[in-house]
């Protein structure tokens, strides 16, 4: 019965990290659709490859706590021990979630240095699902303070 818990919770902990929001240039969020959006054309002067850090939110945290307490209950036993064996458990499931949650949202993205057309220069990261090169022309398109980089 308890690896039934520790499997269903464990699962559910992954499945909710994974639920974390996109930093790509494809994708809007629902507040952006139907805002006007202002565009720039420039030419890519350099593209580096940089990591985005993944979500820090309570929710690895609980879940690694709950699985780690469970866990820890089993091994201690009854009585004294068993709860001391749940609560040193949740501390250690709970740093283990926040950290698997980090590592398993982390993504790779680009740090786009551009040229504009007008004079100017700008870099914009985002997530790298879209090959850009230099010298390459591209838009630069801006909804309330985001801004994202297309061909």
């Amino acid at each position: 019965m308890r690896t039934i818990q520790f499997i269903t919770l464990a699962l559910l902990a992954i499945f909710l990290s994974a639920c974390a929001s996109s930093n790509s240039g494809s994708v809007y969020s629902r507040d952006e659709a139907r805002k006007t959006q202002t565009v720039k054309t420039g030419v890519v002067e350099s593209v580096r490859q940089v990591k985005l850090e993944g979500t820090k939110s309570p929710v690895g945290t609980v879940a690694g706590g709950a699985v780690g307490g469970i866990a820890g209950s089993s091994i201690g036993g009854d009585g004294k021990s068993g709860m001391v064996g749940a609560v040193l458990g949740a501390v250690v499931g709970g740093i283990a979630g926040s950290m698997a949650e980090e590592g398993l949202t982390r993504k790779d993205a680009l740090e786009i240095t551009i040229k504009l057309d007008g004079g100017g220069l700008v870099a914009i990261v985002q997530e790298a699902d879209e090959i850009f090169k230099a010298g390459e022309k591209v838009r630069i398109i801006e909804t309330g303070g985001v801004s994202r980089v297309s061909h």
